[in-house]
């Protein structure tokens, strides 16, 4: 029960800070000239991944692999679902198609080869720098060079995504009255609180483990991720309603790119060797189901589907519950 009473209360914190949140990131996007795309990434992914930080860390600690490993796994596929729910919200179009951003579909592919990464660590148990793999290492290198050539493409892009009557294009709203540091300082003020719910939503989440005695890394592929990743479906239901669809889909895009980085950090809180074997079968399972649903994604994003919530709207709910289901098989 006292798990369950803090998991509401987290529930509770995301939600209310969650749409303040994207409120903020959308006009720091504009005020500093950094776009919806990078700011989405940065602002609203990093920010919104904390709790999932801190979850993967948690876990780590206290030895349980299998669940380290699941959290940041598990966040990247179920905020990949959020995209199918705000495609029910945004009734125009097609929310892939009105989105249209050349940045996101670079850091699907990115994506895809960040989670790749654990896949060759899981299958080389042997190799370690003290208790880290070197994967670990290459994880955070990837990502700053991911970053590069996103940034790189936004100021001398090679090509356009075709304009229609239902693309909405990331062009700066106007300015409030608000001082640039008063916003960055609610950003900071906004993670304080995201990440306290994050510790939160890890302790109560181990408890459900002991209390139920259901696999640990399917608790926190599902149970843990959906709850630490309402934020990503918060704020991007908030950009949605504000017309911010990049900014909103890069919140996505972005945040998952950023969680790779968390794979890292639950290789570094556990103490007992590379996390990656230690974590079981059903893990190498997540990982392939989460790979899937990202390259269901990035398809989504080319082929831009203009009416109704696309193929990809029906495929990632249905990877998403079939890679869980294999999961639970496996585990």
């Amino acid at each position: 029960m006292p798990s369950v009473v803090a998991l509401a209360l987290a529930v509770g914190a995301v939600i209310v800070v969650g749409v303040r949140l994207a409120r903020t990131a959308d006009e720091l996007a504009d005020r500093t000239g950094m776009g919806e795309a990078l700011a989405g990434a940065l602002f609203l992914g990093g920010v919104t991944s904390l709790p999932g930080i801190v979850a993967a860390a948690t876990g780590a600690l206290q030895g349980d692999a299998a669940f380290a490993l699941a959290n940041p796994v598990g966040g990247v596929a179920v905020q990949s679902v959020w995209l199918a729910i705000a495609d029910l919200i945004y009734r125009r179009a097609n929310l892939e198609h009105a989105a249209a951003s050349l940045e996101n579909v670079l850091q699907a592919l990115i994506l895809v080869g960040l989670l790749s990464l654990p896949v060759i660590a899981y299958a080389t148990p042997d190799l370690a720098i003290g208790w880290v793999h070197p994967v670990t290492i290459m994880i955070p290198i990837l990502y700053v060079l991911g970053l590069g050539l996103v940034k790189r493409i936004r100021e001398q892009p090679t090509w356009q995504p075709e304009q229609t009557s239902d693309t909405v294009e990331d062009e700066p709203d106007e300015p409030s009255d608000t001082p640039v540091r008063v916003l960055w300082t609610r950003l900071a003020l906004f993670a304080v609180i995201i990440g306290v719910t994050g510790w939160v939503i890890g302790r109560a989440g181990l408890g459900v483990v002991a209390a139920t005695g259901w696999p640990s890394s399917v608790t926190g592929f599902t149970l843990t991720t959906i709850i630490s990743s309402l934020p990503e479906l918060v704020t991007l239901i908030a950009a949605v309603r504000i017309g911010a669809l990049t900014l909103g889909v890069a919140n996505i895009i972005g945040g998952n790119v950023f969680d790779t980085l968390l794979i890292a950090v639950s290789d570094v809180f556990y103490m007992d060797g590379p996390v990656y074997a230690a974590a079981g079968a059903s893990s190498l399972v997540l990982l392939g189901g989460t790979i899937l649903i990202t390259a269901i994604l990035a398809a989504g994003l080319i082929v831009r589907d203009r009416k109704g919530i696309g193929f990809e709207g029906i495929a990632l709910p249905a990877a998403y519950l079939g890679t869980a289901v294999v999961a639970v098989m496996v585990a």
